[in-house]
């Protein structure tokens, strides 16, 4: 349940961030000198020029991982029910910091003072749409896993009755053992494909994304198939009929 912290955390951060590149873009402000420092600390050249839609791009990703953020915070406060687990305090400070860290990787893929001029209609591109769809059918998948997972702890009239773990059935759950970390990849999958495909840097987030939720889903693959003598043998841990 600690958990929830990370969004808290992403919510503040990242929104924060949000609100200050949207008044770049579009009311002509510029974003504060100490994040104009951070930029030049990490080989960011604030003179550079904007290729593409870079500006937008961020802009659209920082959104996206805004609303990402804010739909994990609601679903930990009032759709999971955890259990008494506890988190190591080295992989907590972790998430704090990498919450932290991801917004300002998407804004120091551009300019800090440089705007492109362009219309926003002129600006949106077809890798812009395609990662937003792509975003929506992950989300979707992600809450509806986390319902599924949600209700085997709970009684038909929504109080929770038990924390032991069971074996989920519906949506992905029919072909994987853990769709929530399969969508999660999927969400930062469509934020690379948002940034145009070419943004190197956030392939090495997707990269990281992938494996901390493969090595999660593994062992909670390896867990149910130990725990439950009747679970499903054609079931993948991670990517369906791949992995």
């Amino acid at each position: 349940r600690w958990f929830t912290h990370f969004y808290v955390v992403s919510v503040l951060w990242n929104g924060f961030l949000l609100i200050w590149l949207f008044r770049a873009e579009f009311l002509g402000g510029s974003l504060p000198s100490w994040i104009q420092h951070m930029h030049r600390a990490l080989g960011r050249d604030s003179q550079s020029e904007d290729t593409g839609n870079e500006h937008f791009s961020a802009l659209l990703v920082l959104l996206l991982l805004s609303l990402h953020s804010c739909r994990r915070l609601a679903e930990c406060l009032w759709t999971s029910v955890f259990s008494d687990g506890v988190i190591h305090i080295v992989q907590y400070c972790f998430g704090l910091g990498y919450y932290i860290a991801v917004g300002s990787t998407v804004l120091c893929q551009v300019p800090t003072n440089v705007r492109n001029g362009k219309e926003l209609s002129v600006q949106i591109c077809w890798y812009h749409v395609v990662g937003v769809m792509i975003y929506i059918w992950a989300c979707l998948h992600q809450h509806r896993c986390l319902v599924i997972l949600a209700n085997l702890r709970k009684s038909k009239s929504g109080k929770v009755i038990s924390l032991s773990h069971s074996v989920p059935f519906g949506d992905w759950f029919e072909r994987v053992s853990c769709p929530h970390y399969f969508a999660e990849l999927l969400i930062y999958v469509s934020m690379a494909i948002t940034l145009g495909f070419h943004n190197v840097t956030w392939w090495c987030v997707v990269m990281c994304v992938f494996s901390n939720q493969a090595l999660a889903a593994v062992l909670c693959h390896e867990f149910y198939q130990k725990n439950f003598s009747s679970y499903p043998k054609h079931r993948k841990a991670f990517i369906p009929f791949v992995f």
